[in-house]
C-alpha cells in the first residue's frame, strides 16, 4: 500500500490489552486533536470478553473532513505482547512502529520497510511512579505524551483534558502531567520530530461535539417525552438505557417531592421487555426498548402483535454481526431484513436509518411521533459503530416549542359527540385508524386488544373478508407512511451521471468520500442517502434514472438491495452489491476497488494514491 501520510491526514492505532485502563488514554489522544480543530474519527475495537485480550483504538485525522475508517496504519502504538506481530504486520510500509522495548524485539522480528520508535514505557512508568496500581495506567500516558510530540499536538490542549477529567484533584492531575511530561521529553531526545505525517492547528471543528450515537439515543427518548423504558442487556445496545437513566435523573425528577417521573425496568429477557413496551404505549406512555441483533430476533412474535393490535412501539436496535452470538463486539448492518420483514405472516415495518449521534438524537425522537401517528412499531436501526463510538457530529438541539404528535387520539369530549366508536374504523381513508387511551372517559372508548382477526369495531372474527379488508387498510398506512417518513438526501453531480451509489446509516462517510475520489478521477457518480422505509416515489425514481446502481452496505447478503429490489420491482440486474461484513466499518478503498471491478477505467494519480 502507498504511504497516504502527510499534514493532517494520517492513521493512528493503540494496541492495547482490554481491561487495563487505556481506553481513557486513548479518548484523551484523539479528542486533543479534535482541540485542535482538526477532523477526527475514533473506532474502538475489543473483545468481547471482559478482561486480557486484546484491544484496539483506531484513530483517523483529515483535514479534509473525510472521517469514515480508512485502510492502513501510519503509526502504530504496540503496547501488548501478545498482538505484538500481528501489530507489525499490519502497520503500512514506511510507517512508524512503537513499542514498550522495556522487553526488546527481536532483530529478526524486524521489518525493513518500517521505522521503529522503542521506548521502555513500563520502564519508565516503574522508576517514577512508587504505587504500583497506577503504574500501569501512568504508562498509558507516557505513550500519550510520546506521540504527543512526533504529531505536534499542543501539551496544553491535554492538560487541559486531563483537568477536566479530574475536576479539582489536583494531586491526581499533577501525576498525570508527569506521565505525560516523560512521554514527550522521550520522544525529543530520542527521536526525530515531528513526524513527517503530524498535526498543525485548524478551525474545522468549531461548533462541533464528540459524542457516541448510544448517548444520544437516549438523551432523544427523554427528549421526546418517553417516560418507561423497558430492557435487558446486550452488546451494543446497554449504553442506551444507561444514558436514558443519567439524563432522566437530571431532567425528569420532580423537583419539589424528589420523586422520579420516569421507569426504568430491567426485564428478566428480551420478550418481557418489548411486552411491557407495548402495555406501557397501550395505556398512553411513550415507552421504548433498546437491543441488538439476538433480542430483536426474540422480539419479534411481540413486534407482530403490535403491527397487527396497532399498538405504538419504539425500538432501538443497536446491529452487531451475526447469526447467533457472531461477533457481539463488531459492527455490521445485518438486521436489515430482520427489521423490515419482523414477525411471521405479512408484515413491513417503519425502518430509520441515522448516520451521526445528531440524527441519533433527531431519529429517536422522530421515532416516537411516527409510532403514535401512525400506531405502529417503529424500529431505529443504529450499529455498534455508531452507537459505541465518539464521532464528530453537530451539536444536539431541541425546539423548546415543539409539539409531540399523537396521532389520532380521542378525547372524552370526542367519544361524547359519537355514536359508535370503531376502533379498526377508516374514517379518513389513509389507512390510519382513531384511538383512545384507556381512562378517557367513563364508559365509551374503551376496547380490548387482541393479536386475532377482529372487525372495523374491534369484535373477534374468523370471517375471511373482515381480515381482507384490514390487511389491505394496514397496506394503505403503508403508503401513508411514506410522506411522513425521514426523506432521502441527494448528492448529484452536476455533470449528471449513469452511475448511483446508494448507502445508509455508517456506510455514509465512506461512501461520500468514495465518491470524491470517484469523481476525481472523472467518473460521474450520483449518491443518494437512504434515511428511512418505507420507500418514496423519489427513491424508486433515483434507481430508475441511473443505468447502473451500486448499493452499499455491511452485510454478506445484500439485505437492503434485497428490500430495495422487492418493494421497488426494479431490475435486479442494474442494482448492484457494495458489500463488507468483516465486522469493521467499511472503506472508501473498499467501496471504490468493487465499483473499479464493474466500471474499468484509467485511474488518476489521487485515486492511485487512495
Amino acid at each position: 500500500m502507498s504511504d497516504r501520510s502527510g499534514i493532517n491526514d494520517f492513521v493512528v492505532r493503540f494496541a492495547n490489552v482490554n481491561g487495563t485502563g487505556s481506553a481513557s488514554a486513548n479518548t484523551m489522544f484523539a479528542k486533543t486533536i479534535f482541540r485542535m480543530g482538526v477532523p477526527v474519527s475514533a473506532k474502538n475495537i475489543f473483545p468481547s470478553n471482559i478482561q486480557g485480550l486484546p484491544t484496539w483504538y483506531e484513530v483517523r485525522v483529515n483535514g479534509e473532513g473525510h472521517i469514515g475508517r480508512r485502510e492502513g496504519v501510519n503509526l502504530m502504538i504496540s503496547v501488548n505482547p501478545q498482538s505484538m506481530y500481528q501489530d507489525l504486520k499490519n502497520t503500512m510500509s514506511g510507517g512508524y512502529f512503537m513499542y514498550d522495548s522495556t522487553w526488546p524485539m527481536p532483530r529478526e522480528k524486524r521489518r525493513e520497510d518500517v521505522h521503529f520508535l522503542e521506548i521502555p514505557l513500563m520502564q519508565l512508568s516503574n522508576e517514577h511512579f512508587e504505587d504500583p496500581r497506577f503504574r500501569q495506567l501512568f504508562k498509558n500516558i507516557i505513550y500519550v505524551g510520546a506521540c504527543a510530540t512526533l504529531l505536534n499536538m499542543d501539551r496544553e490542549v491535554i492538560v487541559g483534558l486531563l483537568r477536566d477529567q479530574f475536576p479539582g484533584k489536583e494531586k491526581v492531575i499533577e501525576k498525570n502531567v508527569k506521565a505525560l511530561d516523560l512521554g514527550m521529553e522521550y520522544a525529543k531526545t530520542h527521536w526525530e520530530y515531528p513526524l513527517p505525517f503530524h498535526v498543525t492547528p485548524l478551525d474545522m471543528t468549531q461548533g462541533k461535539i464528540m459524542i457516541d450515537g448510544n448517548t444520544a439515543c437516549g438523551l432523544g427518548a427523554v427528549y421526546a417525552g418517553a417516560t418507561v423504558m423497558a430492557w435487558y442487556p446486550i452488546t451494543p445496545s446497554t449504553s442506551v438505557a444507561d444514558a436514558f437513566e443519567k439524563y432522566c435523573k437530571q431532567l425528569r425528577v420532580d423537583p419539589e417531592t424528589g420523586k422520579n417521573k420516569f421507569a426504568i425496568l430491567q426485564a428478566e429477557d428480551e420478550l418481557a421487555a418489548i411486552g411491557i413496551v407495548i402495555g406501557a404505549n397501550w395505556n398512553g406512555a411513550r415507552a421504548f426498548t433498546a437491543t441488538s441483533g439476538p433480542g430483536v430476533s426474540l422480539m419479534n412474535e411481540f413486534i407482530g402483535l403490535a403491527y397487527f393490535a396497532e399498538i405504538p412501539t419504539v425500538l432501538i436496535d443497536v446491529q452487531r454481526t451475526g447469526p447467533s452470538t457472531g461477533m457481539p463486539t463488531r459492527t455490521q448492518q445485518s438486521d436489515v431484513m430482520l427489521g423490515f420483514y419482523a414477525s411471521h405472516g405479512d408484515t413491513k415495518h417503519v425502518l430509520l436509518f441515522p448516520s451521526t449521534p445528531t440524527e441519533c438524537f433527531e431519529m429517536t425522537a422522530t421515532a416516537f411521533d411516527l409510532a403514535d401517528r401512525l400506531q405502529t412499531p417503529v424500529l431505529l436501526m443504529t450499529d455498534l459503530d455508531l452507537g459505541m463510538n465518539d464521532h464528530m457530529s453537530d451539536p444536539l438541539t431541541w425546539d423548546a416549542d415543539k409539539q409531540y404528535d399523537k396521532g389520532k387520539v380521542l378525547s372524552a369530549e370526542d367519544l361524547d359527540q359519537m355514536e359508535t366508536f370503531g376502533r379498526y374504523l377508516d374514517v379518513d381513508e389513509d389507512g390510519i385508524t382513531y384511538r383512545t387511551i384507556p381512562g378517557t372517559h367513563p364508559s365509551k372508548g374503551s376496547f380490548f386488544t387482541r393479536g386475532t382477526s377482529r372487525d372495523e369495531l374491534a369484535r373477534y372474527t374468523e370471517d375471511g373478508a373482515a381480515y381482507v379488508r384490514n390487511m389491505d387498510r394496514l397496506l394503505k398506512k403503508w403508503e401513508t407512511a411514506k410522506s411522513l417518513v425521514p426523506s432521502p438526501q441527494f448528492y448529484p453531480d452536476p455533470s449528471g451521471a449513469e452511475v448511483g451509489l446508494i448507502f445508509f446509516g455508517t456506510t455514509t462517510d465512506s461512501a461520500l468520500e468514495a465518491m470524491s475520489v470517484l469523481r476525481n478521477e472523472g467518473m460521474s457518480v450520483d449518491g443518494m442517502r437512504l434515511k428511512a422505509t418505507p420507500f418514496s416515489q423519489a427513491v424508486l425514481d433515483f434507481i430508475l434514472d441511473h443505468k447502473t446502481i451500486f448499493v452499499i452496505e455491511q452485510n454478506r447478503d445484500g439485505q437492503m438491495r434485497s428490500v430495495l429490489i422487492n418493494e421497488l420491482e426494479v431490475d435486479p440486474q442494474k442494482v448492484i452489491s457494495v458489500l463488507n461484513y468483516d465486522g469493521f466499518p467499511i472503506t472508501a478503498v473498499h467501496i471504490t476497488r468493487h465499483i473499479r471491478q464493474h466500471l474499468p477505467h484509467p485511474q488518476s494519480a489521487s485515486a492511485k494514491a487512495l
